[in-house]
């Protein structure tokens, strides 16, 4: 067998080894260059156990070793029953990546063999592979440390050196964002712009699962916000207390600011006469791009170099003259079509509201 050089070169000299369904590597390796490496285990090896060990006369599985360091990841009880027979070399699989990784391996090795850890090393386990892993989601890590997602997710919540991302890596490999407001948003515009678009053809415009397409349909039908109320305290925002990105935004056809409760835009967009209309889907789009939260505006302003500021005020006033503009003209469009004069006009903007 071909051994990589690495700093137990000396040792490794002399492997011998087999290839394992074209994927894991066995190999023979001393006992003597073999090293203890950082135990998921408080109280340390089992005397009972290794005992036990010893007295198996069938080949145990092979030890999981670092290749760079030698380090035992899992086995540790193993070896030490190999020693105990007086035997000279034992059989290893070989692990290549980062000490970091090494104790996830470990962790997820004696979860689901050998002798188990106990409850309080795999809560110890977990905190530290989240402040390793914070990309990990909690069902992986669940599953990774024997441990519930939600257990996971308070650990998570207490370790205040856990970076906050925006997405994680899933079971299946697959990197999924935390929140799908943004997706819920997304999938609310299409339904505008696109009123026979199927759930499947929104859901993958908008990033989404069509159930959740399904779900936020049924909101807008419903005449209920698309992002329901624990998503937006999820973001950290309080619902019909505190302004949420997306959801509070300048309304300049009202004139006022709607609050996280308001469903005015929703509603509009559910409104079938101006969906039906090619006039009507732009105007809705314009007031989705208009449906920018408070947040966002001083994110937005902070990235407006000072020599620009200038032109970007002055193009700001002009669109919100124009804004008024249109609202002024529309509503007086309104006054005189209504027979009733101011009365009809408050009785339709109150339907809409």
């Amino acid at each position: 067998m071909t051994v990589d050089a690495h700093p137990h070169d000396a040792v490794t000299s002399n492997i011998t080894g087999r290839q394992v369904r074209g994927i894991s590597e066995i190999a023979a390796v001393p006992i003597s260059s073999l090293a203890s490496g950082i135990s998921p285990r408080s109280n340390g090896e089992s005397k009972a156990h290794i005992a036990q060990l010893a007295e198996v006369e069938s080949a145990l599985p092979p030890l999981l070793v670092d290749r760079r360091t030698m380090q035992v990841i899992d086995g540790m009880h193993r070896l030490r029953a190999a020693m105990l027979q007086g035997r000279q070399t034992i059989e290893v699989t070989f692990f290549e990546g980062t000490a970091a990784d090494a104790f996830l391996r470990a962790v997820e090795a004696n979860v689901r063999h050998g002798l188990p850890l106990s409850f309080a090393d795999r809560k110890a386990a977990a905190a530290r592979i989240i402040s390793s892993h914070p990309h990990l989601s909690d069902r992986a890590l669940a599953e990774s440390t024997g441990l519930s997602a939600k257990l996971i997710a308070r650990i998570r919540r207490s370790t205040e050196s856990v970076p906050r991302l925006n997405a994680r890596v899933g079971k299946d490999g697959r990197t999924r964002p935390l929140s799908n407001v943004e997706g819920r948003k997304r999938a609310a515009e299409k339904m505008a712009e696109s009123p026979r678009a199927t759930l499947r053809e929104i859901a993958r415009s908008a990033g989404i699962s069509p159930a959740t397409v399904r779900d936020v349909r049924q909101r807008l039908e419903r005449g209920d916000d698309p992002i329901p109320g624990r998503l937006r305290t999820a973001v950290g925002h309080i619902n019909g207390t505190m302004p949420h990105p997306g959801s509070v935004g300048l309304h300049p056809v009202m004139g006022t600011v709607q609050s996280a409760s308001g469903t005015l835009l929703e509603k509009l967009t559910r409104d079938p006469s101006l969906r039906s209309k090619e006039q009507g889907r732009r105007l809705l789009r314009l007031f989705h791009h208009n449906d920018v939260g408070m947040q966002e505006w001083s994110a937005l302003a902070a990235a407006v170099p000072p020599h620009c500021a200038g032109l970007v005020i002055q193009a700001a006033r002009q669109y919100g003259q124009t804004w008024l503009k249109f609202a002024q003209d529309l509503d007086k469009r309104t006054r005189l079509r209504a027979p009733m004069g101011g009365l009809a006009a408050g009785a339709a903007r109150e339907r809409i509201a």
